[in-house]
């Protein structure tokens, strides 16, 4: 017995000690300014429901306008800010910093398991694979893309003297989402369901509060059904490969066919959860940036004459009726209003890493497992960076050398660059093509409200009044 005690009493004695020297060395790090905010839920509240962007600029003007610390979604955070920052994220992905999802986001595109674990290489490969998200991949896609938009005007815009253009954008995006990532023909089964994919999107970065009234409550209710159309689909389209030995043109075909090292199929589930995201994420911020181009260009007749003349330019001298390769790179103009939407009002405000190891940024040392805020935000307003930030003027654009490096990044950038760039391009400005070149528009709310936490929408769905356009006046 006196043996067990003086055991037990070392072990304790042991576990005292370590405690003292973890706490030691941690109290050597030089943590940024900041506030942690309130026992366990932090700060996420002022930051969730004041705007994140707000958030972002009171503290930066507060503590430091490079860095500074807090607590959000359950997690120590530290923000870097400015184009310094920008730089070094993405020079240091996989290096110092991973890719992190909040716990909301994690257990709504995750519900096939409690702890999934991050994709597979092979998984990987799939989404980065050139026969997708590549330019010279997604061109044979173009023409599906513009017919499938013209047939949506056709649908939900002509005929009609006003309308909402947030929900139809969406309607339209998450229509071209799952004929590319899923290949189904019958698109407007999933944009059914597009009521639920709002859901699913506020529920991203949320408190994972799940009772009956609360948004993740929503969120997670709405992720189940979609999954459960999703799994149809897989099951479809099992039975779609089986029966045909043609090449394979989506990613959910390829995702059937994945194996791990051990040989076994991805569960339908789980495909169906990953399926979720990517369509998610294809349609969301996509359509959030067409209905800012309404917004923007609605208040500037100047610019949508501009606009509308590039685009008669394109279609006349298109080879057929659908655009191609070489139309897109014509709307060089389009592409600039399209830059200075996405600088005044970010699709998607920011994103989430985690420190992979202990690190020092502006003279102060980040410990690992703190998960690091990324925003767009901190520069794309900045008079030191945009001359006259608040006015939108799409003539920024047309000398690359004028805007500095790193100070406009809508894309993000190094590894982690948005693999889907490349397609949300061709689609705003196959829209553009297509809305533009049928009507003219002007607002019938000029200051409605915006609202949102990481996705901005307008309050009211962004309600226009239509006319078809006066081709006499050019």
């Amino acid at each position: 017995m006196f043996i067990i005690i003086i055991s037990l009493a070392v072990l304790f004695l042991g576990i005292i000690m370590f405690m003292l020297i973890s706490r030691s060395s941690r109290s050597n790090h030089k943590l940024p300014p900041g506030s942690m905010g309130l026992p366990i839920i932090g700060e996420s509240l002022q930051f969730l429901f004041g705007n994140p962007e707000n958030f972002v600029f009171k503290r930066m003007e507060k503590y430091s306008p490079d860095i500074f610390k807090t607590k959000i979604l359950g997690e120590k955070t530290v923000v870097i800010c400015g184009p310094s920052g920008h730089k070094f994220l993405f020079s240091n992905e996989k290096k110092l910093f991973t890719a992190f999802r909040p716990h909301s986001m994690q257990k709504l595109f995750r519900l096939y398991r409690a702890n999934a674990p991050p994709p597979t290489a092979a998984e990987a490969k799939i989404l980065k694979s050139p026969g997708f998200l590549k330019p010279e991949a997604l061109v044979r896609y173009l023409g599906k893309m513009d017919t499938m938009t013209q047939q949506h005007m056709v649908n939900f815009w002509e005929g009609k003297d006003s309308l909402k253009v947030y929900p139809l954008a969406k309607t339209l995006t998450l229509s071209l989402a799952c004929r590319f990532f899923l290949g189904t023909d019958d698109p407007e089964r999933m944009a059914r369901l597009v009521s639920n994919f709002d859901d699913v999107t506020v529920g991203m970065h949320s408190l994972t509060v799940n009772i009956p009234g609360t948004i993740f409550y929503r969120a997670k209710k709405a992720a189940l059904a979609i999954q459960k159309e999703l799994i149809d689909v897989v099951k479809e389209k099992k039975e779609a490969i089986a029966a045909s030995s043609g090449p394979m043109q989506d990613i959910l075909s390829h995702m059937i066919v994945a194996t791990d090292p051990s040989g076994k199929f991805m569960p339908e589930a789980e495909i169906a959860g990953k399926m979720m995201g990517l369509l998610t994420a294809g349609y969301s911020t996509v359509a959030t940036a067409m209905t800012f181009f309404m917004r923007y260009v609605g208040q500037r007749p100047d610019i949508y004459h501009k606009i509308l003349a590039e685009q008669r330019e394109v279609g006349n001298g298109k080879k057929g009726d659908v655009l191609q390769w070489e139309d897109i790179q014509k709307m060089k103009y389009s592409w600039n209003v399209v830059n200075e939407v996405m600088r005044l009002t970010p699709p998607l405000l920011g994103t989430f890493r985690e420190a992979i190891t202990d690190f020092t940024y502006a003279g102060y040392t980040i410990p690992k497992g703190w998960k690091v805020y990324w925003t767009v935000s901190t520069t794309n307003k900045n008079p030191k960076y945009f001359k006259e930030p608040e006015e939108f003027d799409p003539s920024r654009y047309e000398d690359e050398n004028a805007i500095p490096p790193f100070t406009f990044v809508p894309f993000g950038g190094g590894p982690r660059m948005c693999p889907g760039k490349e397609y949300a391009r061709f689609a705003i400005l196959t829209f553009i093509h297509n809305v533009t070149t049928r009507f003219q528009w002007d607002l019938e709310f000029p200051d409605e409200l915006i609202f949102g936490d990481m996705m901005p929408a307008p309050q009211k769905g962004l309600p226009i009044r239509l006319s078809t356009v006066d081709v006499t006046s050019f």
